[in-house]
């Protein structure tokens, strides 16, 4: 099993990759057509990645390629079309960073309503100005309105309510059992939700139904003044019509995440929402703690051991929630070499295809169970011929 390690990940990674018998390559400065050119030389079974991209090139480039790891939460920075034309599994670490991002989150309240960072700059100028500084709303009784309740949302609301903020939730799959059991008031929309806030924050993973939607409705319902936080991704929400909220409505905003923001560590950026003496930024580093990393490097581990083992892929996102079977085929038979082979010769005889199977072994190792998903069904003579094999005991059909 070979792996390259193409980004930065907890030092303790990649020993523990080797001790669970891999080779490891780590080139945590591979990237576009460098990171090409090393996948054609390690050939690497599975490419571990944090922030690089791994775009169609990259995948073709691995002819052993069968397993793409994003070591973060999300997975916009991989082609999942390559991937699964390709039979290739592509997995990420959901949830490990969310504690790390709800810090963060709650940093950049306090800093809006506290104006910490524009007190420590009036100081390190030589400047005391209490008078200007000493003028502050509070956070306690505010209303909090949150748009994503995934879990990164679920932290910001256990932070949020230590602070006796009352809060209002918004989220595509929330239900009122859920909004019940987190001490929240669902709201129907994200327009509804932020329109008595006095603080919004964002927490929508980026899809396609989701970019973007956090635009003009949403800011024209917001209280002039109000606080905006975004440590999400930069593209769920309209970023000029955020500027024009800015600017009309004097919202002020603490941001992790920009538009088009510089793939190297450092490089120079501009941006009329990094300009804007209304908005605070950080250089989207919502995740980056020791503790984020440590229990993504952990999860890293987990996924690359299962695959090792040949179990189930944990957080896999490009496998088909549905196939195109309409049949299944249910053979109970002997475990013995050959078996199968001949229930799929007369699959291919009949020209039907396979779409997901299981075979299950009976303890002692006698008989198993396969169910088939198939396009199509057997006639009536094809199931007669497999229930005359000596070692089927029963075939059953199902439509499904």
């Amino acid at each position: 099993m070979r792996i390259l390690v193409a980004d930065k990940l907890a030092p303790f990674v990649p020993g523990r990759l080797q001790d669970l018998g891999a080779i490891v390559t780590v080139d945590a400065k591979a990237e576009g057509e460098s990171l090409s050119a090393r996948i054609m030389e390690v050939d690497p079974d599975i490419v571990i990645v944090r922030s690089t991209k791994v775009e169609a090139a990259q995948v073709e480039a691995g002819g052993s390629l069968a397993l793409v790891i994003r070591a973060g939460a999300g997975v916009n920075t991989i082609d999942l079309g390559t991937c699964s034309k390709r039979g290739v599994y592509v997995a990420n670490c959901p949830g490990k960073n969310a504690a790390a991002v709800a810090e963060l989150t709650i940093g950049h309240m306090v800093n809006l309503d506290r104006r910490i960072a524009d007190n420590v700059a009036s100081l390190r100028a030589h400047q005391w100005d209490k008078k200007r500084f000493g003028v502050a709303r509070g956070l306690r009784g505010r209303t909090l309105a949150l748009l994503g309740c995934g879990q990164i949302g679920k932290e910001v609301i256990r932070r949020a309510q230590a602070f006796d903020m009352n809060i209002v939730a918004w989220g595509r799959s929330l239900s009122d059992a859920d909004a019940a059991a987190l001490g929240v008031t669902k709201a129907a929309s994200p327009e509804a939700a932020v329109r008595d806030a006095d603080v919004v924050s964002v927490h929508v993973a980026l899809a396609k139904e989701t970019r973007g939607r956090i635009g003009e409705s949403v800011f024209a319902a917001m209280k002039p003044g109000a606080y905006f936080l975004n440590t999400s991704r930069a593209e769920v929400v309209d970023n000029d019509a955020l500027l024009r909220a800015v600017n009309e409505k004097q919202i002020r905003c603490g941001l992790d995440v920009f538009p088009d923001e510089p793939s190297a560590g450092q490089a120079s950026y501009q941006h009329a929402l990094a300009d804007h003496p209304n908005v605070y930024g950080t250089h989207h580093v919502g995740a980056s703690t020791d503790e984020a990393e440590e229990a993504v490097g952990y999860e890293v581990l987990r996924i690359v051991q299962a695959y090792r083992d040949g179990s189930t892929i944990p957080n896999c996102v490009n496998l088909a929630t549905r196939t195109p079977a309409d049949h299944q085929l249910v053979v109970r038979h002997a475990d013995r070499v050959g078996v199968l082979a001949r229930v799929f010769g007369t699959l291919r005889e009949a020209d039907i295809n396979i779409e997901d199977m299981q075979n299950i072994v009976f303890s002692g190792g006698h008989a198993a169970c396969a169910r088939i998903g198939i396009v199509g069904s057997l006639t009536a003579d094809a199931l007669s011929k497999l229930e005359a094999d000596p070692d089927i005991f029963s075939v059953s059909q199902i439509g499904i």
